[in-house]
This record gives structure tokens, sequence and C-alpha cells, in this order.
């Protein structure tokens, strides 16, 4: 057997630690929670993974990996970015949405400020960010070899308004997503510039992926709540949680069920970060009707009937 291998099954059977203690570090794996697990269900062996980062990551259900990706690429993607929000380029299901508070726009006077582009996948430039082999590398850990894209974010965190809509409620992501298994679905997420606890880096419960999908629905916010930013109900606010600051270029890797949010922005500057979800080619589409996610497959359909013009038979299951 390896030297790989050997501290693997070393770390199997000896953790057993302090859920106090977790850190966002991808090394970390004496911080697990998870007891004594006899294998490893959420990622594969492909030599890139450290023993320990494979059982932090199985612990925890994240990974942090420093300085991932350029700033050369970051800032062309910011670029491309600013190119869309000041109407230069257009960019064939391409969804913009906008902080439903006045924040002005970092472009483009008296327009309220793009908090998010959705379905980038049509715009050469900001798609390569998911085809970027260092980011692919690592995502095949999660998927295995046959990889899809299957969803892209730019997000663009503006300064809150002072009605806290810049914060996103604790949700899960498989919540959006009518495809299985969880288990072959991750997210890449890297930070475009230095995150801090100030202007509203992620934060996550770490262990939670190893739960189920829980009911969610716009939360009960004064000040408001963004188009589909809907929040896990009921979730313990006193769980140990950790924020996950980050320098420019790295990038975070997770579950689909693992409960995370953002909180305000309280700085002057907007908080960027792009991301695309993965799934393994063998995931199939579910039937969500009768489940939890029935309410976000109506916004969903009523959204593809409003903006697109879809009509007919239209199902969640199949993309539309």
């Amino acid at each position: 057997m390896s030297r790989a291998a050997d501290r693997l099954r070393l770390l199997i059977n000896h953790l057993d630690p302090s859920p106090a203690s977790i850190r966002s570090e991808p090394t970390f794996a004496q911080t697990s929670t998870y007891s004594h697990p006899q294998r490893l269900r959420y990622t594969f062996e492909t030599d890139l993974l450290t023993p320990e980062q494979r059982v932090f990551y199985e612990e925890n259900g994240f990974l942090l990996i420093k300085n991932l990706v350029s700033e050369e690429d970051i800032d062309r993607f910011r670029k491309a970015f600013e190119r869309i929000c000041r109407q230069e380029v257009k960019v064939p299901g391409l969804v913009v949405m906008r902080d439903v508070a006045i924040a002005k726009s970092e472009f483009v006077p008296d327009q309220k400020a793009v908090s998010k582009l959705q379905d980038f996948q049509e715009d050469p430039e900001l798609f390569r960010y998911c085809s970027l082999p260092q980011i692919l590398k690592y995502v095949e850990c999660f998927t295995g070899p046959n990889i899809m894209a299957m969803h892209t974010m730019l997000i663009n965190k503006p300064p809150d308004a002072g009605k806290k809509t810049s914060r996103h409620p604790m949700h899960q992501d498989l919540h959006y997503f009518p495809f299985r298994p969880a288990d072959r679905i991750v997210c890449s997420w890297t930070a475009m510039e230095k995150v801090t606890r100030q202007n509203g880096c992620l934060v996550v419960l770490p262990g939670t992926h190893q739960g189920t999908l829980q009911e969610h629905d716009y939360p009960e916010w004064e000040g408001g709540v963004n188009k589909m930013y809907h929040g896990v109900r009921g979730y313990d606010p006193q769980q140990p949680r950790v924020h996950l600051e980050m320098e420019k270029g790295d990038t975070v890797f997770f579950h689909p069920l693992l409960i995370h949010g953002s909180g305000m922005n309280q700085t002057q500057g907007f908080r960027k970060a792009i991301s695309c979800h993965y799934a393994s080619g063998d995931c199939y589409y579910i039937d969500v009707k009768g489940t939890t996610q029935e309410n976000i497959e109506h916004e969903a359909l009523d959204i593809a009937v409003r903006k697109y013009g879809v009509e007919g038979d239209v199902h969640f299951k199949i993309p539309v």
C-alpha cells in the first residue's frame, strides 16, 4: 500500500476532534467533525487532493484552495463584466439581476446596481472561467472525469443601501437544481478581489452537507429580499459557522447540500466573485413536483414565460 493510502487510512481511523476547532484551510484534517467513516463518499482518488484534503471535505463539505486563478484571468473576467453592465455587448440567455434597493451602479449613472449575472455560458470570455484547466482538475475530484457545467454566476455584491438587501440568506444550492445525485455536484467559487467579513464573505455551516435538502422560501426581512434569494427554513442559527475570508484568486469548492450564505457588504466598494456549478455527466433530471423544490419550480417557470415567452408544456426538470 502507498504512503498516501497509509496516511488516509490512519486519518479515517483516528479522527475525533472538537467542532469548535473547524477552520477553512484545506489541509487541517485534524479539524474534521465526522466520526470514523468506512469509506470516502464525496471525493475520487485522482492523485491531486492530499489525504488530509479529502478527509476535510468529507467532514466539512467545502475545500479552500489558495491562489488557484491568476490575477490576469480575473482582470479579464472583470472587464467582460463591465462591458455587459455598460450594455456594450448582448449575451444570449444571460440573466441580469439588480439589487431591490436603490444602490448606485458602478458603470451606468441612474441605474440600480447589477448584483448578479446568471447563465453567462454564451459569453466566451466569462465562460472561459468554467474551462480553466486548474479548476477542472479539482472539479474532477468531486464529479469524476465526465464533467458538465450546469450553472454559471458572477456575483457583484453591492455596498448595502441601508436596508440589508446585500445579504444572501443561508441556503443549500441543491434547492435550485432538479438533478441528482447531489454527491456528484460541486460548486467552484472564486474571489475576484479580497473577500472579508466587512464586504460580505461566504459563511458556511460545516458538516451540513451530510444532511438532507431542507425546505426553502423567502425570509421575512424588513428591507426586502432579492429575487430568487430563498433561504433555509428552521436551521439552527447557533450552529457553528465558518467565515471564508479569501484573497483574490482563492477558490472554494463546496457540496450542494452545504448550508451557506453571506452577510451585508458594509464597505463602499462592490465585492465580486465568479462561480460555476458542475455535475457528473451521469447525473439525471428528476421531477420536483410534490417536493420542497416545487416553489422554486413555479418561480423559474414564471420567469421563463415572462422573460423568454416560453409557452406550452414546460417542465423544470428539462432545461428551458
